[in-house]
């Protein structure tokens, strides 16, 4: 079972970002926050190539999680990742079906796959 989802494009940078976004939106979610990680490395005098992660959250996915497992927590919101590497623009997220292997002993039923699934719809209409 891969940790990952991950998809190029051949979008710009800025164009998959932005796509991301709307995809999100588009699936029910809502994005509540960006960071601009190459900047924030910049700032402290690292270079590298852009790197956007994309934070979004379903109140009621969040909420049916925290009610099996508080320390799921840990893992919220979902993420998605836009970089570019080696010239190439890649859109990248954690796999959700991965989560009952933080937490063993708890019963998330086909959430993590429902919501894994969700990701990859996101991830394949945004490319």
């Amino acid at each position: 079972m891969e940790f990952d989802y991950t998809a190029a494009t051949t979008k710009t940078f800025d164009e998959a970002v932005s796509s991301v976004q709307d995809e999100i939106t588009k699936a029910g979610m809502s994005v509540l926050y960006i960071h601009d990680v190459q900047k924030k490395l910049a700032e402290k005098g690292f270079k590298r190539e852009p790197f956007k992660i994309v934070e979004f959250c379903n109140a009621k996915f969040a909420n049916e999680f925290l009610k099996i497992d508080t320390k799921i927590g840990l893992c919220m919101p979902c993420k998605i990742n836009v970089y570019v590497k080696d010239g190439q623009t890649f859109i990248s997220g954690m796999r959700p079906i991965i989560l009952p292997q933080f937490s063993p002993q708890a019963n998330f039923g086909e959430i993590p796959k429902e919501i894994d699934q969700i990701i990859q719809n996101i991830i394949d209409n945004a490319k």
